[in-house]
């Protein structure tokens, strides 16, 4: 089985590259972050014709999430339980007795903002929902655009990023928390090349010259984590025209 998390920045422009990747790299499921389009004008009937079933929640022009599989979606929700909150950001489903949860985790804009005191309550209430998830489905992935680079590693230069969102202490410490609930992240299991990101901003040649971040990650649960044989990131969407400025994260289970 392979599942897969991809922010693409607006459905309506990158679908053809979404179709395009998938029949190139026929995953069991993907989770889209970012799709920016109402439920009216989801393109489902697409997606379908390409042999996906799809879950989906959105909303205009911000936020989105989707679930793309070829299997049978059961389990469907919307949102996280228990935290009022208008924005579209989570959406999951049992694929194949695999819970998966497709999240797109608030970027927080600066440290002194207000949308920074909301990604932390997210965050919080995320890890509470978690752990009662974990509780009722062994086998769980969390797959999204978390914006969080969890190390310094994960930067391509951390002092020029010191002091912003994506890379603060709390930020960190949310992310650290999510591993103490017993999630693995399925990346930093396996040897990976230095420097790999899945995010690079569109100025100043952030891809071109590898000025990114690794911000889209896949944790496992314990039991997913002992099928997992490789995680890998796929920058070849990257180089496309008009691309997102994120690409896939590729998890395979044995």
């Amino acid at each position: 089985m392979q599942i897969a998390t991809w922010n693409v920045n607006s459905l309506k422009v990158r679908l053809p590259q979404v179709l395009a990747w998938l029949a190139a790299n026929p995953i069991d499921a993907l989770c889209l972050q970012e799709t920016k389009l109402e439920d009216v004008n989801f393109p489902a009937a697409e997606i379908e014709a390409a042999g996906y079933r799809v879950a989906f929640a959105g909303q205009k022009t911000y936020n989105g999430v989707a679930i793309l599989s070829r299997h049978a979606l059961d389990e469907v929700q919307v949102n996280l339980p228990g935290f009022e909150d208008e924005q579209k950001r989570v959406i999951a489903a049992t694929v194949n007795g695999v819970r998966l949860i497709c999240a797109y985790i608030p970027n927080g804009q600066a440290l002194d903002s207000d949308k920074y005191q909301y990604k932390l309550r997210w965050l919080a209430a995320l890890q509470a929902w978690l752990k009662a998830e974990l509780a009722r489905y062994p086998e769980l992935a969390l797959l999204g655009d978390y914006n969080i680079a969890p190390e310094d590693r994960d930067v391509h230069d951390p002092k020029a990023w010191e002091g912003q969102v994506l890379v603060s202490d709390p930020e960190r410490q949310a992310f650290r928390d999510l591993l103490a609930l017993g999630l693995n992240d399925s990346f930093r299991a396996f040897e990976q090349p230095e420097k790999s990101f899945t995010w690079w901003d569109y100025r100043m040649g952030g891809f071109r010259r590898n000025l990114g971040l690794r911000i889209d990650h896949i944790l496992l649960s314990a039991p997913l984590m002992q099928r997992c044989a490789s995680c890998v990131v796929d920058v070849e969407p990257r180089r496309n025209e008009r691309p997102s400025d994120h690409t896939p994260v590729i998890a395979t289970l044995a």
